[in-house]
């Protein structure tokens, strides 16, 4: 026996779909005419009833035989299908439905702050390659060894996302976000009185990488989650810190280290990081619902509900979704060779006969059209005339090029030549960043935005901490860095060709939006509900009157 289900007045109302079902006792049997379910609607509050709905040509169940529909009607619309049954007809879901935010607002705030957060997360961990020769001199290592201390940073970052997105669905996002600028800056006071590389790897790498973990993935999806149409600009604008930060932290880390050397630089920084804790507190996103409570369900202290209350919090389903899994190998893949030039270029520019000067303004040049590349990339993208998987592919690629080509210019001793694939690298590189980001929630969905986004950073982890000391060891055997950037151009190709196994990627439109998570808790308690009326033994008498 199949069941339609819907809300009355804040009741219940059910319809049997075939007089076989009322025949079975399971339902009673009533005949009600338009006007008669009317006159019963607006006494629903006084009298509790179960009303089985038949309509007298057979084969046909009047509304109780449309097909289930991914959206339940509003409250207002129920009372108007009360009078006209048959003109209602609930409409799909759409896309636009599935991601609705308010698109500005205090959002804008929450842009400025993802803005000063990313270029103390991201914009400071691109620049720590002015720190690589000052390590390699004072410590007396191998390139590899010294690349270890920014891949643990970066992967700590990422392996630590989920913790942080799981916190923020369990606990208040604004907390989360001060605790993790508070242990960013930390970090880098604690570095700045290492001793050898374990010191560094232990608070460089694990407290601030802990701590940027706490802050960056919480930030984009409290952003994303106040935009809609303007979602992928509010990204870029954002993002776009991170290529201005990258244009001036070059050259201010050069003049710190010759000032104050790397020890009075690090604690510097670790001052400045500490400016994430007032961008914490700018944060106002309200917690995600909890679920709805099963009518018989097990005591919450039971193991099973504490797993299941982990899993939600850390989305761990999304670890079986075909979709999901594609598009987080392609990410990683791209991730091995995406943060190579930002730590090595450098190295590589002064080893080819550049000053240190020149050095580090090709990497601040490449941040300047970075910023380019993250605005353009937004602003086109939220036009829609190409699908965002498509426009990310287009950019993955190029930049994979570019990287490539890196060591090719520099090495013909042309320093324009140099200057102008840096340039171009830059401004896809930042063109690709707030794409990356944008395409979850089309996989995903909103709903499930803060834990994908904790998921990915932490698979990505992975890459981040195995790329940059790859490239090192490259150098190590090869003496120069040309294997190098070939090598993680060669990545970020192959995760284009991982995107193109996704579903539906060489369609032109998007495909069906996924649908919301509460709409199924919902369809879930109201099953469970309608069971245990359906057991009652108020629906035994009734069956017996017939």
């Amino acid at each position: 026996m199949e069941i339609f289900m819907s809300r009355l007045h804040g009741k219940h109302v059910q319809c049997a779909r075939s007089r076989r079902a009322c025949a079975r006792g399971r339902l009673p049997l009533f005949s009600v005419s338009t006007v008669e379910l009317a006159a019963a609607a607006a006494h629903v509050d006084r009298t509790r009833c179960h009303l089985a709905v038949y309509h007298s040509e057979p084969g046909d169940c009047g509304p109780c035989a449309a097909p289930e529909e991914a959206d339940r009607p509003s409250r207002a619309q129920a009372d108007d299908s009360v009078f006209d049954m048959t003109k209602h007809k609930p409409k799909a879901e759409s896309r636009s439905d599935e991601a609705e935010g308010p698109d500005g607002g205090w959002g804008w705030v929450l842009v400025g702050a993802l803005f000063v957060s990313t270029s103390l997360v991201f914009g400071l961990m691109r620049s720590l390659g002015i720190f690589f020769v000052e390590f390699v001199q004072y410590f007396e290592e191998s390139a590899q060894a010294i690349s270890w201390i920014s891949s643990t940073g970066l992967a700590a970052q990422q392996f630590f996302s989920p913790l942080g997105a799981a916190l923020c669905n369990a606990y208040d996002t604004r907390v989360v976000v001060m605790t993790g600028g508070f242990l960013a800056g930390l970090g880098l006071i604690l570095a700045s009185q290492a001793t050898s590389l374990v010191h560094l790897y232990l608070t460089m790498g694990v407290v601030s990488g802990l701590g940027w973990g706490l802050v960056f993935t919480p930030m984009v999806a409290t952003v994303m989650a106040h935009f809609t149409r303007r979602r992928t600009l509010a990204l870029g604008l954002a993002f776009s810190s991170i290529g201005i930060s990258s244009f001036a932290f070059n050259p201010l880390f050069q003049l710190l280290v010759e000032m104050y050397a790397w020890r009075g630089a690090l604690l510097i920084l670790g001052g400045l990081s500490l400016n994430i804790v007032p961008c914490g507190a700018l944060v106002r996103l309200k917690r995600r619902p909890k679920a709805p409570q099963k009518v018989d369900s097990e005591s919450s202290s039971s193991c099973a509900a504490v797993l299941r209350r982990v899993s939600s919090y850390l989305e761990l389903p999304l670890l079986f979704e075909r979709p999901y899994l594609s598009y987080t190998a392609a990410i990683t893949l791209l991730n091995v060779g995406y943060f190579v030039p930002y730590f090595h270029l450098v190295a590589h520019s002064r080893q080819v006969g550049f000053s240190e000067y020149q050095a580090a303004f090709v990497m601040s040049a490449a941040g300047a059209t970075d910023i380019l590349g993250r605005i353009a990339s937004g602003w086109f993208a939220d036009l829609g005339h190409f699908r965002l998987i498509h426009l990310l592919s287009l950019w993955t690629t190029l930049a994979g090029v570019f990287i490539m080509l890196l060591p090719v210019s520099s090495l013909c001793g042309s320093y324009a030549a140099l200057m102008v694939i840096s340039l171009l690298y830059g401004f896809c590189s930042g063109a690709l960043t707030s794409l990356v980001f944008a395409v979850v929630p089309m996989i995903v969905g909103v709903e499930r935005m803060m834990g994908a986004l904790g998921l990915l950073q932490l698979i990505e982890s992975v890459a981040g901490l195995l790329g940059t000391p790859l490239s090192g060891l490259l150098k190590d055997i090869t003496g120069n860095y040309v294997a190098s950037f070939m090598v993680a151009g060669s990545f970020l190709i192959l995760g284009t060709l991982t995107m193109a196994t996704l579903p539906h990627y060489f369609s032109c439109t998007e495909p069906p939006a996924p649908q919301r998570r509460s709409h199924d808790d919902k369809d879930k308690s109201y099953h469970s509900e309608l069971a245990q009326i359906n057991s009652s033994p108020s629906d035994t008498s009734h069956g017996g009157a017939q």
